[in-house]
């Protein structure tokens, strides 16, 4: 099963070769056939020239421009819609996903026959490193109310690091969110509608360079309206959307 991963990447140009060197050093010690697709989004500085050269020396990377509109999940959707694999995972370009964690996600989606796992950083083997306190107590509120509104267990939903099957990517669209509400967006949709899910903990690695994209005071009412979006398909759908 080919694992495609992919990376959204805006101004990324202190980050993304070490990024892309620890992916393949990881992928290096197993035999999982893969690519990594990094999604250009309109960036800013010197991140296509690096992007470049990256992809002479790695054959399993190729990369495009997303010329607009532009934002993470604009930039995570246009990966969705031309990676070749027969899974995804949705990787960070900023050092913060551990390419080891998505070994093991690969396995357990395997060994399992799971349509999705998902990552949590809060349950018992998972960790967060350098972690600032204002957004870890945000995080932590935000989880809550999903998990209360949606009446589901898992409490790492905003987690962005998550690895599904094609079919799954397939069953969930249409993709609505053009923000960092994506993050959620995209597994309660493969809850609600029915596909299979393990948990699995994993760790998180606060960004060595730049600065964060993710700006919590604009991005409170998209979360909200993804939020109901998917509390209304849940509870009035009748099931319309729910897999065969």
């Amino acid at each position: 099963m080919k694992l495609s991963i992919v990376i959204p990447a805006y101004n990324e140009e202190e980050s993304i070769t070490e990024t892309i060197d620890q992916i393949e050093e990881a992928f290096s010690k197993v035999n999982i056939d893969h690519e990594i697709f990094i999604v250009n989004d309109n960036s800013k500085d010197n991140t296509l020239e690096v992007l470049k050269g990256l992809s002479e020396k790695y054959p399993n990377l190729k990369y495009e421009t997303n010329l607009g509109p532009n934002g993470f999940g604009y930039a995570v959707r246009f990966g969705l819609e031309r990676f070749s694999g027969d899974c995804v995972a949705v990787m960070m370009a900023d050092l913060s996903d551990s390419p080891y964690d998505l070994i093991r996600y690969y396995t357990t989606m395997l060994e399992g026959n799971y349509d999705c796992v998902f990552g949590s950083r809060f349950i018992k083997g998972g960790k967060v490193i350098n972690y600032p306190v204002v957004k870890k107590i945000i995080n932590r509120i935000a989880n809550m109310i999903i998990r209360l509104v949606m009446g589901i267990k898992y409490n790492d939903t905003t987690n962005a690091f998550k690895l599904y099957k094609r079919e799954v990517i397939d069953g969930v669209k249409p993709i609505l969110s053009p923000h960092f509400n994506l993050t959620i967006e995209l597994p309660l949709k493969a809850i609600i509608r029915g596909y299979s899910y393990s948990v699995i903990p994993n760790s998180w690695t606060n960004r060595k360079y730049g600065v964060s994209k993710l700006k919590i005071k604009e991005m409170g009412s998209r979360y909200f309206f993804i939020l109901v979006y998917c509390f209304v398909e849940k509870y009035f759908s009748r099931g319309d959307f729910k897999r065969k």
